[in-house]
């Protein structure tokens, strides 16, 4: 391994996370190698979500987050989000290719208009998740799959080295699943690290090669096939396990 490969992705130390007397996330400590596909599990309100607004500054948070050896503020340039599909507000009046563009207003100066440059850049993003023919169609006539795959599209263009994504698969039909992680799984063989919070326990294996069980604290973290166990199911998800057999075994059989 490269002295540059063997800098974390991304390192948390001591994170912690509260809204008020309630706890989010307690002294985190994670740490996932570069060129991984990496999976963020646990229950709901686990803080997995607020794990994710500790890297990106999006919320108030104590402890040391660095990203790709450096320290948070001065790594998020090198950072691409996408967030919960739920969490946007979906009534803005945009096309497809504004929303991709708007991944591009970070390196934009102020007095400067996008140019054709950008707009080949976002198209060329569009292409890359089966989206460019709906390139002037409304955001808000797309499918919830189809808007996910322009959302990916949005942090693509970004061009980072790290790439956070919350929930991408949530609600989304088989083909813009499909896309979206033939999508993700190129980004890791061009060296580009992704670190998604994932809820659907029975598609890990298919999915992903590096795992982290978080319940409001890091439970386990490291390479899939090692991390994946029987225990570590049943000391992250607790009273919700009732369906944690049944998935086991369909991936153990």
């Amino acid at each position: 391994m490269s002295a540059h490969a063997a800098v974390p992705a991304l390192e948390l130390s001591g994170v912690s996370v509260s809204y008020g007397q309630t706890h989010a996330i307690t002294d985190v400590d994670l740490s996932i190698p570069q060129g991984t596909l990496a999976a963020i599990v646990g229950p709901n309100g686990a803080g997995k979500s607020s794990l994710m607004k500790a890297v990106l500054g999006l919320t108030s948070a104590t402890g040391d987050v660095k990203v790709l050896g450096k320290r948070a503020a001065a790594g998020r340039h090198l950072v691409a989000y996408v967030p919960q599909r739920r969490s946007v507000d979906w009534d803005f009046p945009a096309t497809v290719l504004d929303v991709v563009l708007m991944g591009l207003y970070r390196e934009l100066r102020w007095w400067r208009r996008i140019g054709r440059g950008e707009r080949d850049r976002a198209m060329q993003a569009l292409a890359e998740v089966g989206m460019a023919d709906l390139a002037r169609r409304q955001i808000t006539k797309l499918s919830g799959g189809q808007q996910q795959r322009v959302f990916l599209a949005r942090a693509l263009v970004q061009d980072a080295d790290l790439y956070l994504l919350d929930e991408p698969l949530a609600g989304v039909d088989a083909p813009s699943e499909a896309a979206l992680m033939a999508t993700l799984r190129n980004l890791v063989a061009s060296g580009r690290t992704v670190v998604a919070v994932h809820h659907d326990l029975s598609t890990l294996q298919a999915h992903f090669d590096w795992l982290a069980f978080i319940h409001r604290k890091v439970i386990a973290a490291g390479p899939l096939t090692e991390c994946l166990t029987l225990e570590n199911l049943r000391s992250t998800y607790g009273t919700q396990l009732l369906a944690v057999p049944a998935v086991w075994e369909a991936t153990h059989a």
